[in-house]
């Protein structure tokens, strides 16, 4: 009886000594920006995009820009930044709604 309850006890102390490295190993590569961080950088990325073409627009109107590829690139690039921040946004109100659905 007392070797199972050592080898019980031997276990336990292998398996915490798991948990442990395993808490070590997630707290070092779990430095950087968090997830809301980034996605604020990423709002203000798409904002910058869009004021920039809204710009090159204006400037091209006025007669200030003469590339009008170029005005066209950034009116595209802002406009993809604008759907996939769209895109995203209704995959995670999706991912939420399905997670309120879900049985408890």
């Amino acid at each position: 009886m007392t070797q199972i309850s050592g080898l019980k006890f031997q276990v336990e102390q292998t398996h915490l000594q798991n948990l442990k490295k395993a808490e070590q190993a997630l707290g070092t590569e779990a430095t950087g920006p968090s997830f809301s961080e980034r996605i604020a950088t990423g709002l203000k990325d798409v904002a910058g995009a869009q004021n920039d073409a809204s710009k090159l627009a204006q400037d091209y109107e006025l007669g200030l820009e003469q590339d009008l590829s170029k005005v066209m690139v950034s009116q595209q690039v802002s406009s993809l930044g604008f759907q996939l921040t769209l895109n995203l946004r209704n995959k995670a109100l999706s991912a939420y709604k399905d997670i309120m659905n879900m049985p408890v």
